[in-house]
């Protein structure tokens, strides 16, 4: 069963190519194999941490954080992204969880160009490195080779930063639209609803938000494809503040409890 860093990340892996109408447009290139994707909602050194909720229980946190500075891959650069998920000491008797996902998305396609985890939960263990390959429209995986693609594909981890930078200004109750998601060596074509504005409280404050279910995939974590709620700040961030599930063994819950280095104001209520 996986607690933290798989249904954190899981909360976005169904994330809209568009919510409702966006005015963005994915430009290629004739000489290029990689798109040019605005990003205005995240930079380096943003760090986003939450504590996670097992039913009564506080079961862990979950940190988020680009690094400070831009890495090269090949001719390409790159952010360099680490989610890391760990249960507290006094919920590891219950279920010891030490996770660590890395992405590295292209700054100018925001599509990842490598992507890794290691994870540790309970007595399972589990660990894969993908290479992205735009040329090919391949993900070669350490879990199945190579895996075909047709969208724009993003991992598990790009795949929260990605749906940040698109434009939700006019999304209406009920749109509904897909992206690929490479996740376990295979490629998901998952979904994401747009459900409605609302205002939630946090440990960091009461906050203007968004809500939206991911449709994810239905397997031996989540009941249904509709069994995940993720509410993101309603402003240029995008930030995620808050996921819900309901489990095959229970609910669980994740909160913002701090960020650093946000690249736009919050959009406290007021």
């Amino acid at each position: 069963m996986n607690i933290l860093l798989p249904l954190f990340a899981a909360m976005l892996s169904g994330s809209a190519q568009n919510i409702g109408v966006s005015n963005q447009t994915e430009q290629v290139k004739p000489d290029s194999i990689y798109r040019e994707w605005a990003n205005n909602a995240w930079a380096e050194g943003e760090f986003l941490k939450y504590r996670v909720h097992y039913g009564v229980m506080n079961a862990g946190e979950l940190e988020m954080q680009i690094e400070d500075e831009l890495m090269p891959i090949g001719k390409r650069h790159v952010y360099h992204i680490h989610a890391k998920g760990r249960s507290y000491s006094g919920f590891d008797w219950f279920y010891k969880v030490r996770d660590h996902y890395q992405t590295y998305i292209d700054t100018k396609a925001c599509q990842p160009l490598q992507f890794s985890k290691i994870m540790e939960e309970g007595s399972y263990k589990d660990s894969d490195f993908a290479i992205f390959n735009y040329k090919t429209k391949t993900v070669s995986s350490a879990r199945k080779g190579n895996v075909k693609f047709t969208g724009d594909i993003q991992d598990i981890i790009s795949s929260i930063y990605y749906a940040r930078t698109l434009n939700v200004k006019d999304a209406k109750a009920g749109d509904v639209f897909p992206l690929q998601v490479y996740m376990d060596g295979e490629v998901h074509d998952l979904k994401i609803k747009f459900i409605k504005r609302e205002v939630i409280k946090t440990d960091v404050g009461k906050i203007n938000a968004i809500k939206i279910i991911p449709m994810v995939v239905a397997d031996r974590v989540f009941k249904d494809q509709e069994g995940l709620e993720l509410w993101v700040s309603d402003d240029e961030n995008k930030m995620p503040l808050r996921v819900k599930a309901d489990l095959l063994v229970g609910s669980i819950k994740a909160d913002i409890m701090s960020f650093s280095k946000l690249k736009h104001p919050l959009n406290y209520a007021k």
